[in-house]
């Protein structure tokens, strides 16, 4: 049997073509079967339909068919988020641009643990990351790191409050918070979160201001700018201000709504952003990358030495005194492949201006089903909405009622839509992220809706 060939390396491009192929091949052929933004028939029909694809996947002997079946399986049996229908969850569809781009990191797989593994890509990481951190805190000397997302980022930003405020620290936050903040918390041991109910679905200042009055001990603060469940944004210069009389140390996670900063209509939304220690972004989700793109910012470079390690064969004293970057510390993981190259591709693509545009464009697709919903007699609306999220329920169903629709649509794979709790009620939840979306494809997703209500 002969060697298989690299994909990187004097005969890797000749190697990828043909391979390249077949994968677009197989994506069209798989989307096609699947025929709508979700594969029907639920997870036991989805599940045997791959099996019988798939077979053994560790056969005595290879078998040379196998991309072509993997990638066509996959995509027959995938969840399509740049289907205008597929509107669920934070997962949006990822740039052409920013894809192709992830295919060049891949073939060169730098890994961001020392310099003498990615010379380049260090150094573009170091440039994408301080443009991101001057656009959070602008004009100051801020940084920012590169994570797996925002719940990697939140956890950073609890590991760097408690090593900055000595330990002890006790965080926070709204019920409508991320869930990631208090499993950190869990993960770090630290004491017991203190969570604010949020009756409005964002964190009030009058609230959190009660819930800091008298509280001893060092405090971590998070406020949220674009909730999961409907896209709302924390009153962020109020939390601020709050935070500054008692003392207490500010996170923001931006998750969700921090790409609004490209938006000169929306960024506004923001203010008092800037005023955080900490902030969470996340361009898989209003910046159109493929998984995984996050950073965490942070206003004080300084912070991030509490990550410092040492490991002689990555950064030992003589080789940094020497020059090369100490790369170790820009982490809590050591093989990082180069996530920032598809980041920095899209916003010089793109531009500050191009990426506001797509921003303005998935908000502006929220406005418009806001409004076919309270023009609908059968449909109630929740709240007009922030973002991108909407959420709505057929008018004067139960809770099984909406729930059974869902799942309903899901069966058959003819729309995906989430689901999120509100005012003590169940709604059905769509989250727009593809700027592609016509006005006719959110009419028919409430036509849909309102065909599956039926019993």
């Amino acid at each position: 049997m002969s060697t298989p060939p690299l994909a990187s390396g004097p005969h890797g491009t000749e190697a990828l073509r043909p391979l390249l192929g077949t994968v677009l091949d197989a994506l069209d052929t798989g989307r096609a079967a699947r025929g709508g933004p979700l594969p029907a028939g639920g997870p036991r029909t989805v599940a045997r339909r791959l099996r019988s694809a798939v077979g053994d996947v560790l056969p005595e002997h290879g078998d040379p068919h196998a991309l072509r079946t993997l990638v066509h399986a996959l995509a027959e049996g995938a969840a399509d988020p740049a289907d205008p229908l597929c509107t669920a969850h934070l997962h949006g569809p990822p740039l052409a641009v920013a894809t192709a781009a992830d295919l060049a990191a891949s073939v060169l797989n730098p890994s961001l643990d020392s310099w003498d593994q990615a010379p380049a890509a260090s150094e573009l990481e170091t440039l994408v990351t301080r443009a991101l951190a001057g656009l959070v805190h602008p004009g100051g000397t801020g940084d920012a790191l590169v994570t797996t997302g925002g719940t990697e980022a939140n956890q950073l930003a609890l590991l760097l409050a408690r090593e900055a405020q000595g330990g002890g620290t006790r965080l926070v936050c709204g019920a409508g918070a991320h869930h990631s903040l208090t499993r950190a918390a869990w993960l770090l041991g630290l004491p017991e979160p203190v969570v604010v109910p949020a009756p409005a679905g964002v964190l009030g200042p009058a609230e959190l201001d009660a819930a800091l009055s008298g509280r001893g001990g060092p405090l971590l603060v998070a406020a949220t700018a674009g909730t999961t469940d409907a896209g709302l944004v924390d009153p962020l210069a109020d939390i601020a201000a709050v935070c500054r009389a008692h003392g207490a140390r500010l996170h923001i996670d931006a998750a969700y709504g921090g790409p609004l900063l490209f938006s000169d209509r929306r960024r506004d939304l923001l203010a008092g952003l800037d005023a955080a220690d900490t902030v969470t972004l996340d361009l898989h989700k209003l910046g159109w990358q493929p998984v995984a793109a996050g950073l965490i910012a942070v206003r004080e470079p300084a912070d991030l030495r509490a990550l410092h390690q040492r490991a002689d064969y990555l950064n030992a004293d003589d080789d940094t005194d020497a020059g090369l970057p100490d790369l170790l510390g820009r982490s809590l993981r050591t093989t990082r492949r180069p996530d920032v190259l598809k980041v920095a591709v899209t916003l010089k693509t793109l531009g500050r201006a191009g990426l506001g545009a797509l921003v303005d464009a998935v908000c502006d697709h929220a406005e418009q089903l806001a409004d076919l919903v309270t023009a609908h007699p059968r449909l109630e609306l929740h709240a007009r909405p922030t973002l991108s999220t909407v959420l709505f329920r057929p008018a004067h169903a139960t809770d099984d009622t909406v729930a059974a629709v869902r799942r309903r649509l899901l069966g058959d794979g003819r729309a995906v839509l989430g689901r999120a709790r509100a005012d003590g009620r169940l709604w059905l939840k769509a989250t727009l992220l593809n700027p592609h979306t016509r006005p006719d494809d959110l009419a028919a997703l409430l036509e849909l809706v309102e065909g599956h209500t039926a019993p």
